[in-house]
């Protein structure tokens, strides 16, 4: 099946990019593994459950409005399963956010939904492990 998108030009060159560098003969090939992989980390987030322990990373542009007050305010939401936080400024346009949750899996997948909604937000990625009470026996 043939599909039409449209990209930013310079998402297109770092993903031919990427593409040049794994040595990959066709762009398609390539975007196929890229949603297969996409595909594959959204199905093992949505079936991780119970308490879980783990650091919530967020990309986003600092200058688009709001943006910075939005994050704050999720987290807010969900503070009771946010135990520490930090940024970290990459570029004049790009924050990192780095985010250690503890809780529900299932709330800390209602806050990372909830920013990465936001615009402004480029990329947002959880690493989490069971709660450390679950590995002691």
């Amino acid at each position: 099946m043939r599909i039409s998108m449209s990209l930013p030009e310079t998402l297109l060159e770092e993903f031919d990019n990427v593409l040049a560098d794994r040595a990959y003969n066709s762009r398609s090939k390539g975007i196929r593994d890229a949603l297969n992989d996409y595909i594959l980390r959204y199905k093992w987030i949505n079936e991780i459950d119970g308490n879980r322990i783990g650091v919530v990373s967020i990309i986003y542009d600092y200058n688009y409005k709001g943006v910075m007050k939005q994050v704050a305010d999720a987290k807010h939401d969900f503070k009771e399963y946010v135990d520490a936080s930090m940024y970290i400024y990459l570029t004049d346009i790009y924050c990192l956010e780095v985010v250690a949750v503890k809780g529900d899996i299932s709330k800390i997948k209602e806050l990372i939904g909830k920013i990465m909604r936001l615009k402004g937000v480029e990329n947002v990625k959880l690493i989490s492990t069971p709660d450390i009470d679950s590995l002691i026996y």
